[in-house]
């Protein structure tokens, strides 16, 4: 036996798991082809809707009430967004839609996190009974609290304005929740202890140390956020009136007559859809990266 077979025969067997990475090319698991079926399957359950929802704008209702209906876009799309335009000021509502959607997401960030902050990291007299009367709202119906709500905003002189629908909606307990639990498993106490010796007061602390460490919670906040204003139908239907609507106003009163124009109305929803389409697609990354830090410890 030569040197070479001595030293060969003296060396260790790899270890099956290392076998097993090297022969699959790194030790990536890569999905079968059901995998990718059901995931196609599921994307395109999803999107169904949103494409029959942009054939019923393209095309005549005449040809909407047919069986079987057609599957692909019309010639119609732009006139019937016209037509949705000349009925409802779409635009007027689009605008107020993003205001009121933008002021209370930008609010309900920054206070659902400051308070996230305050019960999840502070230490102050009271805190958990606070915390569980937070947590007791979200209990209460929204129906119950309509009336004395709109007997507020007519007594301050309100109703139908826009600062009607923003002002109940600037901090929400779900948020508060939210945000607490994600600084709990994502901001080290170490962090604000170095704050606190290196002379931060509790506002300086959460500005140059919490807020970036809550930027992939708070995305994810803000977009759930901003959808849930952008298609809250059911106060600003009660609070504003058509000549100064939001997008889920002006598509209530969209189509109206004694046969409804589906055409018409899919168009309106087409428009008043598109926006949180794009701030899903802005904040995509960041959802996703919150979602991960919040699933993973330490």
């Amino acid at each position: 036996m030569t040197a070479v077979d001595e030293r060969t025969a003296a060396a260790p067997a790899a270890p099956p798991v290392l076998k097993a990475k090297r022969d699959s090319g790194g030790g990536q698991d890569r999905a079968g082809w059901v995998t990718y079926t059901i995931l196609w399957g599921t994307t395109l359950l999803f999107i169904a809707p949103f494409y029959y929802m942009l054939v019923a704008a393209s095309r005549p209702m005449a040809e909407m009430n047919v069986f079987p209906p057609p599957l692909l876009p019309g010639p119609d799309l732009f006139r019937n967004i016209a037509t949705a335009i000349d009925q409802q000021n779409i635009g007027l509502a689009l605008v107020n839609s993003l205001v009121v959607s933008s002021i209370i997401t930008a609010a309900t960030v920054l206070f659902c996190t400051l308070a996230g902050f305050a019960f999840g990291k502070l230490r102050f007299r009271g805190r958990n009974v606070l915390f569980g009367i937070t947590l007791g709202t979200m209990m209460i119906p929204p129906s119950l609290a309509v009336v004395p709500l709109y007997s507020i905003m007519a007594d301050l002189g309100l109703a139908g304005d826009l600062s009607s629908v923003v002002l109940p909606s600037l901090v929400t307990a779900f948020g508060v929740f939210f945000m607490r639990q994600f600084l709990i498993q994502a901001l080290p106490d170490e962090l604000l202890e170095a704050a606190r010796m290196d002379g931060a007061t509790s506002l300086r602390t959460f500005w140059s140390v919490v807020l970036p460490i809550a930027r992939p919670g708070a995305a994810v906040l803000a977009m759930l956020t901003f959808m849930t204003a952008w298609n809250d139908f059911f106060w600003p239907v009660i609070t504003l009136n058509s000549s100064n609507p939001t997008v889920q106003v002006a598509l209530n009163n969209l189509g109206s007559g004694y046969v409804p124009d589906t055409a018409v109305i899919m168009a309106g929803t087409l428009i008043g859809t598109l926006p949180v389409l794009v701030v899903f697609v802005l904040l995509g990354r960041q959802i996703v990266g919150g979602i991960m830090a919040g699933a993973v410890k330490g």
